[in-house]
């Protein structure tokens, strides 16, 4: 079984974040990257598969160099090997486009990924991919299991969940409870210096997107308290001042 486990590299969730240039550009001073969380899950799950039927693990970025730190943490919990496509991952379709690239060319039983990034939360890439290279996809995925060439997975649907069935290849879009993430030992650290990465260049150049300026959220207001009792102000307050009534 050949897995292609593609990741995103994105800053920690616990990381401030600002804008420079006009916020025309992101300022990733003193920012912690790390794999993004849905992906770690994809990840995850496709260790235990592995371990399971055999196959080996392929891990693929599309970044530059800077994101050769995370790939390596992802060589250390598990896969067998990585490709980094030399380029800023400047919108989905751009990034969908490289992957369908290395997938159509590595003829992988599965692509896994995050059903989202956790930095531009677009949940548009793994679509992207199976119409590109003609195969399902599927999102958010909950659970997966195989069965020979034969996949069972559960995904989650608007009012409840969803199970089907199907060959592959396929693409799918991952999330808890898929698996539990996992923490590199010493013997993955270790190992994961001398596990093949390959970077290539990218498959075509340019993008559909234009950015025009990033924006933070706006401030959070200042709260006020209402005495229990006081119901009648809550409700004028919901009312005329958060208009939620």
């Amino acid at each position: 079984m050949k897995i292609l486990v593609c990741i995103t590299h994105v800053p920690d969730t616990t990381s401030r974040i600002a804008f420079t240039e006009n916020n025309t550009k992101f300022d990733s001073n003193g920012i912690q990257y790390i794999i993004g969380p849905y992906d770690d899950y994809a990840l995850a799950r496709a260790v235990e598969l592995k371990e399971e039927t055999g196959g080996s693990i392929t891990v693929l970025n599309v970044g530059t160099q800077e994101t050769e730190p995370t790939i390596r943490k992802a060589l250390a919990i598990g896969a067998d090997e990585a490709i980094r496509v030399n380029a800023e991952p400047v919108d989905s379709f751009f990034v969908a486009k490289q992957i369908a690239a290395v997938a159509g060319e590595g003829q992988y039983d599965m692509i896994l990924m995050g059903r989202e990034s956790i930095d531009f939360n677009g949940g548009m890439v793994h679509g992207m991919v199976g119409e590109l290279l003609g195969i399902p996809s599927l999102s958010p995925v909950m659970t997966l299991e195989l069965d020979g060439n034969q996949a069972t997975m559960t995904r989650e649907i608007e009012g409840g969940k969803e199970t089907l069935q199907l060959n592959t290849p396929f693409v799918a879009g991952c999330q808890e409870p898929i698996a539990e993430w996992k923490i590199p030992n010493m013997r993955g650290i270790m190992s994961a210096r001398t596990k093949p990465l390959n970077v290539i260049e990218p498959a075509e150049d340019g993008t559909a997107t234009k950015l025009e300026k990033f924006e933070l959220p706006p401030a959070k207001g200042d709260v006020k308290m209402i005495d229990a009792d006081n119901v009648g102000e809550l409700v004028q307050l919901l009312k005329n001042e958060a208009k939620v009534l």
